[in-house]
């Protein structure tokens, strides 16, 4: 046991060094989701897509302007045989080059409200895409509470576990020494280094865990990759109670989102009808022509209406058609069944943020009962009214209720968190913007 303990704590203080060396940093919740929000890779390329689909767009609205082309030409021509009737002369023509200028303006008039109702699906695709930013957001800060919580419940759990395997160790050290006095039997002093040696592993497995979530937390939020986060857990309580008192009313982004896709396919069918009608079009023009030797125009103007009719679509237009509404019912249908997630996640998030609150009474109680079950079975233990068993089963059970009551009170704010994110309103109750 003495070899374990060197061992042990070479490594603790090995360990320190490490951490030592690496850069701390106290955070509250507030602080991690409002860098989550705006650093974070999954937000950087939301956002790009959001700007995509504007432009997207932009580029949409530009064909509702008239379409201007200019083009010139200058031809030199080699041995070209050119006979002209005008003035009747009927002979041949020198000409060694042409020179040709046009201008054409051609601006749609009509199209069976294609036009129209393409910028209208843009725009909506737009809308979806930036609620669809936003519920990415969302979705990034539960992520952030999620990891918070397990990152508190980790250390917690360290923090419990130290003190009790001081206790472990100094009992362990008593009975060794009534051992080696013959007050106590070597079996219950091998008990008591079995639960100190458990106790060892379970704090092990528990520093892990604190690593681990760190690193991700770290990762997540685009810090060093060696800061190692403090949570401020007094300014997370702090912001909890403040938050419970904000009214705020929000819908469900991804619902939202999907929503406006509904919108677009509508415009998507309206679309498709448009191809069982002509388009219309104004045009206009400039000419000017110089064939050396032979025709000089200028100042050939020329305008009109354009028209085109594809006749086949007659036919073929139906299926177009059909295959639009299919698209539209496709997100009517996913609409109704998010709607039905989203109140069913809505309930669940509820009862179980009732649930945690109830059960962190309960385990409040627990503590105080383990509490004073651990003094009286000492008492026996040292009037020899209760043996190693009793004491150590005791022992187990007071650190059992302080670690129920440590997680608890961090589910309590996860459970909170959930809530908001089920509602729609996770960001909003942080008082942060998603735009």
């Amino acid at each position: 046991m003495k070899t374990k303990s060197i061992v042990l704590s070479v490594l603790f203080l090995f360990g320190s060094a490490i951490i030592t060396a690496q850069e701390r940093k106290i955070m509250s919740l507030k602080e991690a989701v409002s860098l989550v929000v705006s650093n974070s890779n999954e937000v950087v390329l939301a956002n790009t897509k959001v700007a995509t689909s504007k432009l997207e767009l932009e580029t949409m609205k530009n064909n509702q302007y008239p379409t201007i082309k200019v083009s010139g030409q200058y031809l030199r021509l080699t041995n070209a045989n050119v006979n002209s009737n005008l003035g009747g002369s009927g002979t041949a023509l020198d000409v060694s080059q042409l020179l040709l200028g046009q201008a054409n303006v051609s601006m749609p008039i009509f199209s069976g409200f294609k036009l129209k109702n393409s910028i209208a699906a843009s725009e909506n695709l737009y809308q979806a895409q930036s609620f669809t930013a936003s519920h990415t957001k969302e979705a990034l800060a539960l992520e952030v509470v999620e990891l918070f919580a397990t990152l508190y419940k980790s250390n917690e759990m360290v923090t419990l576990l130290n003190e009790n395997i001081k206790s472990a160790q100094q009992r362990t050290k008593d009975f060794s020494a009534m051992v080696d006095n013959g007050l106590l039997a070597r079996n219950d002093l091998l008990k008591t280094q079995l639960q100190e040696s458990n106790l060892e592993l379970s704090l092990a497995t528990a520093i892990k865990n604190v690593n681990v979530v760190n690193y991700q937390l770290a990762t997540l939020l685009r810090l060093p990759e060696n800061t190692i986060i403090d949570i401020d857990i007094e300014t997370v309580k702090s912001d909890m109670a403040k938050n419970q008192l904000l009214t705020t009313s929000a819908l469900r982004n991804d619902l939202e989102a999907l929503s406006f896709q509904q919108k677009a396919t509508e415009a998507g069918i309206k679309i498709a009808k448009a191809g069982y009608y002509p388009s219309l079009s104004l045009t206009g023009g400039y000419i000017a022509l110089d064939l050396k030797n032979v025709i000089s125009v200028s100042n050939a103007m020329n305008f009109g209406v354009g028209f085109n009719y594809d006749l086949s679509s007659i036919f073929k237009n139906g299926k177009e058609v059909k295959l639009a509404k299919s698209k539209s019912d496709q997100t009517k249908q996913a609409i109704a069944i998010l709607s039905d997630k989203i109140k069913e996640e809505t309930q669940q998030a509820q009862e179980n943020y009732m649930l945690s609150l109830k059960q962190n009474k309960v385990y409040a109680l627990a503590v105080e009962q383990s509490t004073e079950n651990y003094r009286i079975i000492k008492d026996k233990y040292d009037n020899s009214l209760a043996n190693t068993n009793d004491l150590l089963e005791a022992d187990v059970q007071q650190l059992q209720s302080k670690i129920n009551l440590a997680l608890c009170q961090a589910d309590i704010a996860l459970k909170y968190y959930q809530l908001q994110f089920a509602s729609g309103k996770l960001i909003n109750s942080f008082n942060l913007s998603t735009k």
